[in-house]
């Protein structure tokens, strides 16, 4: 649908804010709710105005919503889009058009964004990077093109705080797909944008999640400096909740160089600093005391600690079903453990069980773990290991 010309004023501009009709339905709603505007607009209707359909009166209050929203007169809007804004002939006004866009972002267009965003990261979780990067991708195109065009203060600052978090989860999709170079490269731009968001939280969030490609790419001293160096920046500006979650990405670097100790001691200040109330903060990070067990087990069962599998299985049995992936990982970690204490047939079990996992959210990252682990568990056994679910 994209490829065909727009057929009114109205669906070029939406087509250029990036958004679907549903999504535009949303932000039209939300902006009505927040600058008490009584228009309202349903997809269906919206679609017939943008096809230049109106069978009938607009009401007034609907198309001052419209007017409101895009800086046109109504009749502008459903008359057919004028030769000279098109884009390829007209850069100055692709240029106009874009800083338009950008001047209309206020506080319920970031809000929606973000609702965005958490929508992403839910079905990231639970379907995995394969079916959701495109779309996140499309989504930081979105937000850094109105980032570079706002020229409102208040407005450049939380939007750039926002294309930090896409960048971070967007470093993390392709690191769990085994895509190193690009994950690094996404962090990079996190760690830029959350530069130009003035918080101290963004910057502190965005420079964490890059060591843990350092972890992965066995840089271990390397990343436990950057993390060390975050934590002291981030101090007490930062929610309680964003300082647990560097203690405990401090921890899972530490056990990764394996200095247990110190590993512990990095988890006991997580555990010290987590809130019993978690409430919506910026940046998000995904720690409450499920997942910081979890976390924590990771730890155990990377330094060989007999209280590995206790903490892995009560974990476990906590975990929200909705985070497939977390669930994956915490499996490998819980047969890496039960195969440390000699228990190989329960290792097994939650092996394959987290190989089908990691198939299902195409986790390569997760995939090189269980292979390694399959060849030490079948070592020694008379025939050949099953192969991990392709």
């Amino acid at each position: 649908m994209a490829d065909r010309p727009p057929r009114t004023l109205l669906e070029q501009r939406i087509r250029q804010c990036c958004m679907t009709y549903e999504e535009f339905v949303q932000h039209a709603e939300a902006f009505a709710r927040d600058n008490h505007e009584s228009g309202t607009l349903s997809l269906r209707h919206l679609q017939r105005l943008i096809s230049g359909r109106t069978h009938g009166a607009l009401r007034p209050a609907t198309a001052r919503l419209l007017e409101r929203l895009f800086g046109e007169p109504i009749a502008t809007l459903l008359a057919p889009p004028s030769a000279i804004t098109d884009e390829d002939e007209n850069p100055a006004a692709k240029l106009r058009q874009l800083l338009d866009a950008a001047r209309r972002v206020d506080r319920s267009t970031i809000t929606l964004l973000h609702q965005q965003l958490d929508a992403i990261r839910r079905l990231d979780r639970q379907l995995g990077a394969i079916v959701i990067r495109d779309e996140l991708d499309a989504k930081i195109r979105q937000v850094h093109r109105l980032a570079t065009h706002s020229l409102a203060p208040g407005t450049r600052e939380p939007l750039a705080g926002l294309l930090s978090e896409m960048h971070t989860l967007a470093g993390w999709q392709a690191l769990d797909l085994g895509d190193v170079p690009n994950s690094w490269q996404h962090y990079e731009h996190s760690r830029a944008a959350a530069a130009q968001s003035d918080s101290i939280p963004h910057e502190s969030h965005a420079a964490a999640e890059q060591a843990f490609v350092l972890i992965d790419t066995r840089a271990t001293s390397d990343a436990i400096e950057l993390l060390d160096e975050t934590r002291r920046h981030a101090h007490a500006s930062s929610p309680r909740v964003l300082r647990a979650w560097l203690a405990a990405a401090h921890g899972e670097a530490l056990a990764a160089h394996g200095d247990q100790t110190a590993s512990l001691r990095a988890f006991d200040e997580a555990a010290e600093l987590l809130p019993s109330e978690l409430a919506d903060e910026r940046p998000y990070v995904a720690l409450d005391p499920v997942h910081l067990a979890r976390w924590r087990g990771h730890a155990l069962a990377r330094c060989g600690h007999p209280d590995a599998t206790t903490v892995l299985t009560g974990a476990l049995n906590q975990l929200d079903p909705s985070f497939v992936r977390a669930e994956t990982a915490l499996r490998v970690d819980l047969a890496t453990a039960l195969e440390a204490n000699g228990d190989r047939d329960g290792a097994r079990i939650h092996a394959n069980h987290a190989a089908r996992l990691a198939a299902q959210v195409g986790s390569a990252r997760q995939r090189r773990r269980i292979t390694n682990l399959l060849d030490d568990l079948f070592q020694g056994v008379s025939g050949r290991r099953p192969a991990v679910i392709a």
